[in-house]
């Protein structure tokens, strides 16, 4: 079989060659966590507990190196790189604290001669697929809850992005937590799905990925009725209405819309300004948005990296390109935004946008920053439900009354109040709709790894 050919966006340059893990192997692996399961759930809460903060002291000690890691197969600023370690390890002490607060309860019976007993259950070994674009984080936040619930976990990392992951298990072996406890193979999505899915000893599967591929896995699931966990696509919508602090505003869409050159679930896809603010805070947007360095991710005060690869590339410049052919406004010219060359893209605001546009209705992925003007809140508040994603959303408003009401009416499941950067280990991130189920972070996280049971006593 080929090597896989693990890419730096930035040169495009092999960076690592990997040998495939092959079905047989799998299946091996498999059966080897299915083993390590039935030692690793027996395990006392608190010693489960102590291994993670092990793991997690590790990964404090390797953050440079995992950063860099980081960076050179994804193309993630440096300084960027170094918060996604940060926030990745914040998942790893977080549900080791967790694991200790997996809690059962009695419940009154329906007659004196009876007493109720409720426990939970790690469900068994968990099938992981992640996405390239957080190779330390959405790793990490299925790893450690899995862990920390008493389950055994084999991890599929997206093969643009391997090498992050490859260190973070040999970390946690390092750590003491044995080898068939957590694994990782190198295997395309499709291979490592069709296995995880019809596998009768995997028995949960955890995926973040694209809506299509998760409703395929969820039909694959549905034969053996596995239990899933689904964080799907998204269309964030970001909303500045007119009693919004403009600069604060402007600030927070840059967090939101160009974190990692705009590749992630929860950017901001599509912003609505109210027409009495708009000329000012589209003005003041471009004036920060130009002044973001783009290069490689490994030079000093770069804040936007390249685009993952040239497939990327062609995508982004279709949403230019058919927002300027629907009277969208480039903040610079087609010429000046790929004048790096590569996978290189040089971000852009596109003003006067307007619903007939892909960059409104597709999940861009990319450093580009549509605006479009609204007068009433309400048409704006349709206008971001309007779609079948419900992951993430954004809005700006001094006041509080505006505010409840967008919280109340929008309908996703991670929202930023005057926040451009709303996640943490400690809050449960999942989306509404076509988005997915299943939570990640928070005392929700651990749930999905959990099954439930109750005895019934006679007395």
């Amino acid at each position: 079989m080929t090597q896989l050919e693990v890419f730096n966006p930035s040169t495009n340059e092999v960076i690592e060659r990997l040998d495939y893990t092959n079905h047989d192997e799998i299946n091996s692996q498999i059966k080897h966590a299915n083993d390590a399961f039935q030692d690793w759930k027996l395990v006392d809460a608190h010693e489960r507990s102590a291994k993670l903060y092990q793991w997690a002291n590790l990964i404090d000690e390797h953050q440079d190196d995992l950063a860099k890691l980081i960076t050179l197969e994804g193309g993630k600023p440096l300084d960027e790189a170094k918060g996604e370690v940060t926030y990745a390890n914040a998942y790893v002490k977080w549900y080791a604290e967790e694991a200790k607060r997996v809690y059962g309860r009695t419940i009154p019976a329906n007659t004196p001669s009876k007493k109720i007993v409720i426990d939970k259950f790690p469900v068994g070994v968990v099938g992981a697929i992640t996405p390239w674009n957080f190779p330390a984080a959405m790793i990490t936040r299925k790893m450690a809850p899995a862990l920390a619930a008493g389950c055994t976990i084999i991890c599929k990392p997206a093969v643009k992005t391997p090498l992050t992951t490859i260190k973070l298990v040999e970390l946690a072996h390092k750590a003491g937590i044995p080898k068939d406890a957590i694994s990782y193979i190198i295997a395309s999505g499709k291979d490592a799905g069709d296995i995880f899915t019809s596998h009768e000893s995997i028995h949960k599967l955890t995926f973040t990925g694209s809506t299509a591929v998760g409703k395929s896995l969820i039909e694959q699931s549905a034969k053996s009725v596995k239990n899933v966990t689904m964080e799907l696509g998204g269309l964030a919508p970001l909303i500045v209405h007119k009693d919004a602090d403009i600069e604060a505003a402007v600030q927070g869409t840059i967090d939101s819309k160009f974190r990692n050159a705009g590749q992630t679930c929860i950017c901001a896809n599509r912003i609505f300004v109210h027409r009495d603010i708009a000329e000012q805070y589209t003005a003041q947007l471009i004036d920060k948005v130009h002044a973001l360095i783009v290069g490689d991710g490994l030079q000093d005060d770069v804040k936007v990296g390249p685009l993952i690869d040239n497939n990327a590339v062609k995508k982004v410049l279709t949403h230019i390109t058919d927002a300027q052919e629907k009277g969208g406004k480039l903040s610079r010219t087609l010429d000046e935004i790929q004048s790096l060359k590569g996978n290189f893209l040089k971000p852009v605001v596109i003003s006067n946008a307007n619903l007939g546009m892909k960059v409104m209705h597709e999940e861009t992925f990319g450093p580009v920053a549509p605006v479009m003007v609204y007068d009433d809140l309400d048409e704006a508040i349709k206008m971001a439900n309007d779609t079948e994603f419900g992951l993430a959303s954004y809005f700006f408003t001094n006041d509080y009354r505006t505010g409840l009401k967008l919280y109340n009416e929008l309908e996703y499941g991670v929202i930023g109040w005057n926040d451009g950067g709303p996640s943490a280990a400690h809050a449960p991130f999942g989306g509404l709709k076509e988005s997915g189920y299943g939570r990640e972070g928070g005392t929700e996280g651990i749930e999905p790894y959990l099954e439930t049971k109750y005895l019934s006593i006679g007395i």
